[in-house]
């Protein structure tokens, strides 16, 4: 069943299980930078834009301790948040979380971070093995771009 095409019939992949996921699955460290789930869209929402596609978003609050220079948000700390954001995504397009690991992630830095950020992650494509995932990362009260980023992951 494709996620963007079928009835559901049996409990998607949501906020509870996505809550469960950042505990079992995201490294310690990563859950240090305080990241948030806002939201998990395993199912087409009523009104979505034909190009929709299966995704989460999560939230990055501002805290000195991501910053080099302690006030911009590093590009390290960016590149962990839209990788984290990744995984929720693909368990949303998988209906629930399978092993995986990227294989090539490639970033575009588009302007300094200094307030508290969103993570919009979409799976363009959830292949058998291996699916394909773009993030943007925009500032949360204002939507200002910050980073973008694409990847792949495979299944392990």
């Amino acid at each position: 069943m494709r996620a963007d095409t079928a009835a559901p019939t049996q409990s998607m992949f949501g906020l509870r299980a996505a809550s469960r996921l950042m505990l079992e699955v995201i490294p310690p460290w990563t859950q240090e930078m305080g990241l948030l789930i806002e939201a998990v869209e395993a199912w087409r929402p009523a009104g979505a834009a034909l190009d929709w596609n299966p995704g989460a978003v999560l939230r990055l609050p501002f805290t000195r301790k991501l910053c080099a220079d302690g006030k911009t948000i590093s590009p390290q700390a960016l590149m962990a948040f839209a990788d984290a954001a990744m995984v929720f995504a693909c368990a949303a397009a998988w209906n629930g979380y399978r092993p995986m690991t990227a294989v090539d992630q490639t970033a575009h830095f588009l302007g300094p971070a200094q307030f508290d950020l969103l993570a919009d992650a979409r799976v363009i494509r959830a292949g058998t093995t291996t699916s394909f995932g773009r993030v943007s990362i925009f500032g949360a009260s204002h939507r200002q771009p910050v980073a973008m980023t694409s990847g792949a992951y495979t299944m392990v």
